[in-house]
């Protein structure tokens, strides 16, 4: 059976998901912005929320930091946030939210395989069928988004799928990197790990809003413009702030072969928000999909349930 702490790691996860499934809407509700623009603002947002939100305990936290944390705090911020959502962004607007939130689906199947090798990891082998409902739903979706393209040309589908990719790449080695530097760190909550990841994106966003809003800052109405701060400092607050949270705290709960299996449920979230957001039913192969891609999540945690021990007969006790 699974234990107490994986159950509070797995609600965690469901609902860090639920929030950033949000983050697929983003470009869709923000159309003639730029994806640059988008990550720019969110994560400026971000910055200054988490700033605000770790003042009361920075002298607390300040002595706990070190060279190494420091620049694991920069290639977390990079990866995980900026270069992640930049792909994402230019993934929902060539590809569409559909295609884009199931070829994220596939990071269960990355970050799992990353996580193996780590002590508390269940066995390849029985987390094989879990791996491969996930392939399995990720080839469902590809097929239709290349063989029915819904946002233009096939060429531009196939940008986005590789804008999905490469925003897949980036998202699993923030999830490897920070589950472990989660598991090494004592000193510091999930949470104020969470708003310093914050804090230092935000400054890597300040650089980046150079190009966003100086450099091509793009024609819009002020009303256009507050539209935009509204829909990417809620985006900042629900996502970043608080489905980061819980993700971590979710992660120091679960395993890391279990952890990304969680991550389905953003997949299934976003699926969901983009089918309301487009007003239609799933296809057939979304479906599909979607149901391979709930039974890896069901099949991991099958794998990674303890067997109860064995009670002890009286007389085998008393004669011990």
């Amino acid at each position: 059976m699974l234990v107490r702490h994986h159950w509070l790691g797995i609600g965690a996860s469901i609902l860090a998901g639920a929030f950033w499934g949000l983050v697929f809407l983003t470009p869709e509700l923000t159309r003639g912005f730029q994806p640059i623009q988008l990550s720019a603002g969110r994560y400026l947002a971000y910055g200054l929320v988490a700033a605000s939100l770790l003042a009361p305990s920075w002298r607390r936290v300040r002595p706990l930091l070190g060279w190494r944390e420091w620049k694991t705090l920069a290639l977390l911020s990079l990866a995980g946030n900026i270069i992640y959502y930049v792909f994402l962004a230019n993934a929902v607007l060539l590809g569409g939210v559909a295609m884009t939130s199931l070829i994220i689906g596939l990071l269960p199947v990355t970050v799992t395989l990353a996580g193996r090798r780590d002590a508390d990891a269940a066995p390849l082998l029985r987390l094989l069928p879990s791996l491969a409902l996930g392939v399995a739903g990720l080839v469902c979706i590809s097929w239709q988004s290349l063989s029915a393209p819904q946002h233009g040309s096939l060429q531009g589908s196939l940008l986005g799928l590789l804008c999905a990719a490469g925003s897949l790449a980036a998202w699993t080695w923030y999830a490897v990197v920070n589950s472990r530097e989660l598991t090494r760190l004592k000193g510091i909550s999930a949470q104020d790990w969470s708003l310093l990841v914050g804090v230092v994106t935000g400054a890597q966003a300040v650089l980046l809003a150079v190009p966003a809003f100086i450099l091509h800052p793009g024609v819009h109405a002020s009303s256009a413009w507050w539209s935009f701060a509204g829909i990417v400092t809620t985006v900042a607050i629900l996502c970043s702030v608080v489905g980061n949270a819980l993700w971590n705290h979710a992660s120091r709960l679960l395993p890391l072969t279990m952890t990304g299996q969680m991550i389905v449920f953003e997949t299934l979230f976003a699926l969901l928000y983009g089918f309301l957001w487009e007003q239609r039913w799933p296809s057939g192969l979304e479906w599909l999909a979607m149901a391979l891609l709930l039974g890896g999540v069901l099949s991991c945690a099958s794998a990674h349930r303890k067997k109860a021990a064995p009670e002890v007969e009286p007389e085998t006790a008393l004669s011990a």
